[in-house]
């Protein structure tokens, strides 16, 4: 056959590296997004590991922790057929980043063929002989104090001793695990990437919410927030976790909405708290009927205290008359007409809204607005927020946004209120969001009902 030209393959860069790490787990998206725990939890990884031929592999689960350098190894046990687990308890809030390593274990190899020779094979002096180099070559990396025991197995192999005892000494396991902590590995073998995992408070898992309209009335209690210590006491002693705020901003005047969405709007009505902004203020601003923002602050203080979080509604939307539209037009769609795109979902219409554009060229400013929002109610004392519509915004702001707040403020936790299919909400949730509402509308049936509880529990997702 005529030789074809052309290169093949170059050689490695070090071709001596012997042991395949495959099959990390768990891992979301090849490492694409950080897998999620809460603090305390521990975190099992698991991976299969081989070498060509018969030597002996260890494996060892590198672990850093949030914010940290130094790197934390663990030995992985076996499990059988070549697959191998590691474990870490998460202690606290961040990201923590774990991967695993591999290297032929020549100590491990070597008492593994002496456990399988005969008591009489010739060989077993050069086996010796091996086994006192390595252990010399431990001792000298060892500590004093680990180094003399080292140091006595090794005169042992050395001396007139007979093989049942030396074998005995070299199949000791306390032996071999101090041999292993002071060799060094060579030609050790790393997974591609570090993966992460992200810590979350207890809250994160499960919380009892309730919803609290400052609006509604409670026995003589006015809708004012400086007015809702009794209802504050009264959903502590009733068990639940936070206490759930709609936007407290002010309300837009302009289309403003009547009861269930009507287009006429009555003199009595207060408009839906998600139109948000008017001529009084806009994301960062207390509706003055609600109070002030000392007033909000001092809702919080007393939540607190009751061991009440406070969970506040975030709508990245505007009513017409919110500032944003005349200061900074660029963050909405026009339509052909030169008039604003306001909100809609097909049948219905939602006249006093307009969505913010996330294709907008002034998106840098946009994005680094929105998060000032967030970091202004954080600042209030809000660590929860639930987020209107999250699956109508572009998945990369919601990724930088999260991740940025959570930088500074590990402990704080987002809701996608996300009426959508179910890979959209999957991909929220690998974005940063710590929970959702997870139900869709269209689910009735018990079959149905089965099967989605069932992806929750033990699908992938999980």
């Amino acid at each position: 056959m005529a030789r074809r030209p052309g290169k093949g393959p170059p050689l490695p860069a070090d071709g001596r590296y012997r042991v395949v790490i495959e099959a990390v787990s768990p891992v979301v998206d090849c490492g694409r997004f950080p897998i999620k725990r809460v603090i305390g939890d521990t975190v099992i990884v698991e991976a299969d590991v081989f070498a060509d031929g018969h030597d002996a592999v260890a494996c060892v689960l590198c672990v850093r922790k949030p914010g940290g350098r130094t790197v934390g190894t663990t030995r992985m046990t076996a499990l059988g057929n070549d697959r191998y687990q590691g474990r870490f308890v998460v202690a606290e809030l961040g990201v923590y980043h774990y991967t695993v390593r591999a290297h032929i274990d020549r100590f491990g190899s070597l008492t593994q063929e002496l456990a399988r020779r005969p008591a009489d094979d010739p060989d077993l002096v050069l086996v010796f002989q091996q086994a006192a180099l390595l252990i010399a070559a431990a001792a000298e990396r060892a500590p004093a104090r680990e180094a003399r025991p080292l140091r006595v197995v090794r005169a042992l192999l050395e001396g007139q001793a007979s093989s049942a005892d030396k074998r005995a000494a070299l199949l000791d396991e306390v032996l071999v695990e101090r041999v292993y902590r002071f060799s060094q590995p060579a030609h050790e073998t790393a997974w591609g990437q570090e993966l992460a995992v992200r810590v979350d408070p207890e809250s994160a898992r499960a919380a009892a919410w309730y919803e609290f309209f400052p609006r509604s009335r409670w026995g003589s209690a006015g809708g004012r927030l400086r007015d809702a210590g009794p209802i504050l006491a009264h959903v502590a002693a009733m068990g639940f976790d936070v206490v759930y705020l709609p936007p407290i901003s002010p309300i837009g005047t302009e289309r403003r909405k009547g009861p269930n969405n009507t287009a006429s709007c009555g003199p009595a009505d207060v408009g839906s708290p998600w139109a948000i902004g008017s001529a009084e203020g806009g994301h960062k601003s207390v509706a003055r009927t609600l109070g002030t923002l000392a007033d909000f602050r001092a809702f919080c203080v007393q939540a607190e205290r009751l061991g009440l979080a406070v969970a506040l509604d975030i709508a990245f939307q505007c009513a017409p008359d919110h500032p944003y539209v005349t200061e900074h037009p660029q963050w909405f769609r026009h339509r052909p007409d030169g008039s604003i795109q306001y909100a809609e979902n097909p049948p219905k219409k939602y006249q006093d809204i307009y969505p913010l554009d996330f294709e907008t060229e002034d998106w840098q400013a946009l994005w680094q607005e929105l998060k000032g929002i967030v970091l202004f109610w954080i600042d209030a004392g809000v660590r929860i927020f639930r987020v209107d519509n999250p699956h109508t915004k572009a998945f990369a702001f919601w990724e930088w946004l999260i991740g940025a707040v959570r930088a500074e403020y590990p402990d704080v936790l987002f809701l996608a209120e996300a009426f959508t299919r179910p890979k959209v909400m999957h991909r929220l949730a690998k974005l940063g969001f710590t929970h959702s509402y997870t139900y869709f509308t269209w689910r009735h049936s018990k079959h149905e009902l089965i099967a989605y509880f069932t992806e929750l529990m033990h699908g992938p997702g999980r």
